[in-house]
């Protein structure tokens, strides 16, 4: 059984989406999809350095177009038995699993880019992760120093979120174990409280999409557990902004499935390196380039869901 997984932001780099806007088709679909978002996500996917990509309101969107242009390519992705997203690469699974349309998720995912980045800009706030050490040491020490366990990931990488003055402490004095704290290239304190302005608005937004339930069996990063709602997915979609990221659950509901293989989508990697650790003998592919394809339809074609 395949599980089909979407990235979280981070994974962007300068130029990713370049070599994909070259496949038939691809820079008219994305083309659409800027015009419905007023974004560019062309310029930026091909052009945009470091900085500009970086910036929340850009990244976000940038990431489910990605996934969803990779996917789209990937074609038979229906075939998959579960579908799952890493932060907002939970709106592209919502969206490769039918609960939203492409359009929609992109609306969507430009609102929530935009309420991010602007609860962000309230504090000077980040994330840094944390390599190695036992997970109960490691989240009791963040919580003595106010910081929040914002991606448990598994594969012994703890994500923790909060202030500057807060991860500065936390390099100063690491928990036991630990090996090391990196920070990470983002723009605020995702999955925390930091993030409660941005929950309201886009509850609200929510309120205005058109839902159905999930074609594909789907497992949610709040608690690793599946959800057959469609309702209930966007629920979530909505609180996990300022909740934090359970994928070491998720990984574990991968391999009560049954998962034999995952496909990471663009830009992958991220995702199928934790797996890598956590679920050994699961078969993993990441699309970075279209040169990714083939190979990536072949592990589909020999995982397909039994009952596809």
């Amino acid at each position: 059984m395949l599980v089909l997984v979407a990235p979280g932001q981070g994974a962007q780099t300068p130029g990713f989406l370049s070599p994909w806007l070259d496949l038939p088709g691809a820079a008219d679909r994305v083309a659409a999809w800027s015009d419905a978002i007023e974004l560019d996500l062309a310029r930026y996917g091909t052009t945009g350095d470091a900085d500009e990509i970086r910036d929340t309101a850009v990244a976000q969107p940038l990431l489910v177009a990605a996934g969803l242009l990779s996917a789209a390519e990937l074609g038979g992705f229906a075939d998959a038995g579960a579908v799952a997203g890493h932060s907002v690469g939970e709106i592209t699974a919502a969206a490769l699993a039918g609960v939203l349309s492409e359009e929609a998720a992109l609306r969507f995912v430009r609102m929530r880019g935009l309420g991010m980045a602007e609860a962000a800009a309230v504090t000077e706030t980040g994330m840094s992760a944390l390599l190695g050490g036992d997970p109960e040491v490691t989240v009791e020490h963040l919580k003595k120093l106010g910081l929040t366990p914002a991606n448990v990931n598994g594969a012994g990488q703890i994500v923790a979120a909060g202030t500057a003055e807060q991860l500065a402490a936390l390099a100063a004095d690491k928990p036991e174990g630990v090996r090391r704290v990196v920070p990470l290239k983002v723009a605020g304190a995702f999955h925390t409280e930091h993030m409660a302005p941005a929950v309201t608005e886009l509850g609200k937004a929510a309120q205005d999409l058109t839902v159905s339930d999930p074609r594909l069996t789907y497992v949610s990063n709040a608690d690793g557990q599946v959800v057959a709602a469609g309702s209930e997915i966007v629920s979530r979609l909505v609180s996990q902004v300022s909740n934090p990221v359970r994928w070491d659950l998720c990984m574990e509901t991968f391999g009560a499935l049954g998962a034999t293989a995952m496909i990471e989508v663009c830009p992958g990697g991220t995702l199928t390196g934790l797996a890598k650790r956590a679920l050994p003998g699961v078969r993993t592919l990441a699309l970075k380039t279209p040169d990714d394809l083939d190979a990536a339809r072949a592990l589909l074609a020999e995982h397909a869901h039994p009952s596809a």
